[in-house]
């Protein structure tokens, strides 16, 4: 499964990129990622644009696949890992096949240390009320490629060396 999944580095969109491996499983006969590529690929008539009509009213209508973006792919590649981590939770399992082959698709995620360090050379302290005010800057600065939970958890314990 190593030459399946995306990267920035790769220079290619991930819907090209995903159209490519398929092409590739389907050769390989790899029905694992086979299949959990049809699913993203089943999930994109939901990625929509509004539009207005001739009598005002509002609508939507699937974007064309020129339309979607990398955000709009990987938007919906984390609802499907959210979904499947819920069924793993549910089944008492780790992890999954598909899972890590959805996964493989997403921008790598910003490490513990990588948010630690750009709160500390970017976030000053003594101009906030409390340290839950960082949280904006930090979520506008990283967006997608934090977790929420993370941060805060983050915040917490700065904010307690800064109390002690």
């Amino acid at each position: 499964m190593a030459q399946y999944g995306w990267n920035k580095e790769l220079n290619v969109s991930v819907l090209e990129k995903i159209r490519a491996d398929l092409k590739n499983a389907m050769l390989k006969r790899d029905d694992e990622v086979r299949s959990a590529l049809r699913m993203i690929m089943s999930e994109f008539p939901k990625v929509t644009v509004p539009i207005q009509l001739e009598d005002g009213k509002k609508t939507t209508r699937p974007k064309t696949a020129a339309e979607i973006t990398d955000d709009d792919v990987h938007g919906v590649i984390r609802g499907l890992v959210k979904s499947e981590k819920t069924v793993l939770e549910l089944t008492k399992k780790a992890s999954s096949p598909y899972l890590e082959i959805l996964e493989s698709y997403l921008p790598k995620m910003a490490g513990r240390d990588d948010i630690v360090q750009w709160i500390s050379e970017n976030i000053d302290f003594s101009k906030m009320k409390s340290a839950a005010q960082a949280m904006g800057p930090i979520m506008k600065h990283f967006g997608k490629l934090a977790d929420g939970n993370l941060v805060k958890q983050i915040l917490q314990e700065m904010s307690k060396k800064t109390d002690a």
